[in-house]
């Protein structure tokens, strides 16, 4: 057999395995763009309603993201139970939200970074009809540090952890329960997408939010059969305290704008971003991009940051140095 009898008896089947291989890609390409639309612009917004059950339950809620789902929640008719360490800034944002959206509010003031403090909680919510709890309360480094070198390493160990993951696990076995006896009920566990691959520098905090994301996947697939909702939230960088950052801009959104993005893809993700900017960033940062060059750059980013930072507290210690001695 000569080369031209050879392609012209390739010729027909290399032309369906091409038509096959296009036709399977405009497909695909057709499928998620219709995902993205449903997901991105028309949302599931009416999903989180009060007939979930009367009341929200929020951890971490006097400040940044979880003050913003909690107001958010409230505007959208539920009563609200705020649970944080404060009882004086638990007060403000309650009254805030009972004057702005007239709904009932409630208040557990309790440290997370202890352990002691379930059966109080049990107790604060006893009685409930609980449609929505939001694992939102969370604790991150002070800066980025080697691990070796963090202050006061053994009790931030424990705090870090009893905050970020023993919290989340015993505020869904308290809720949880119920809401399978109704058989409806959403938990939306705020996980980082500082764990969606190591962040060095920051390894305790990401590993803790890698937890937070596998716990919730994993529940998500044991009680989706009875109609729970358990979604994992992985945001990006959000204008918090936490975070530092006191400027929005398009990839750092205010809290207020995340959090309304973010209940839009509840019942249409169980892992989400939450917000579109994060999910393009989510996508690039695990699908396109190396995960060792990801982690190359986290910790690259931590570096200069943590110098900057020693930096700045050096020179602090310096002047207030010299005040005490012009004293």
């Amino acid at each position: 057999m000569n080369v031209e009898e050879m392609i012209s008896w390739a010729e027909t089947p290399l032309f369906w395995v091409g038509a096959f291989t296009v036709a399977s890609l405009t497909l695909w390409l057709f499928y998620r763009l219709l995902t993205g639309f449903r997901i991105w612009v028309l949302g599931n917004g009416q999903l989180l309603s009060p007939k979930l059950g009367k009341w929200a339950v929020v951890t971490g809620a006097t400040d940044g993201i979880g003050k913003s789902y909690a107001e958010e929640l409230a505007r959208r008719g539920f009563a609200m139970m705020l649970i944080s360490r404060s009882q004086e800034k638990l007060d403000d944002v309650a009254r805030s939200i009972e004057e702005q959206f007239k709904v009932e509010t409630r208040t557990i003031a309790v440290d997370f970074g202890k352990t002691d403090i379930y059966s109080k909680i049990e107790e604060g919510l006893a009685g409930l009809e609980i449609g929505v709890l939001v694992n939102n309360v969370g604790v991150s480094y002070p800066y980025p540090e080697y691990y070796l070198h963090i202050p006061d390493l053994d009790n931030f160990i424990t705090n870090m952890i009893n905050v970020n993951m023993t919290s989340v696990c015993q505020m869904t076995r308290l809720v949880l329960p119920r809401m399978c006896e109704r058989s409806k009920g959403v938990i939306l566990n705020i996980s980082s997408a500082s764990g969606m691959y190591p962040l060095p520098l920051l390894t305790v905090y990401s590993a803790t939010k890698a937890f937070v994301d596998f716990f919730s996947r994993g529940l998500q697939e044991e009680y989706r059969r009875q109609g729970i909702l358990i979604q994992s939230v992985l945001p990006f960088f959000v204008v918090t305290k936490m975070t530092r950052i006191k400027k929005p801009t398009l990839d750092k959104p205010t809290p207020e704008r995340y959090v309304a993005a973010e209940l839009t893809t509840v019942g249409l993700q169980s892992q989400t971003n939450g917000y579109f900017p994060h999910a393009v960033m989510g996508w690039v940062t695990t699908r396109l991009v190396p995960t060792s060059i990801v982690i190359f750059l986290g910790a690259t980013m931590n570096r200069l940051q943590r110098t900057g930072y020693l930096q700045r507290r050096k020179l602090r210690e310096q002047k207030n140095g010299q005040s005490l001695k012009t004293e």
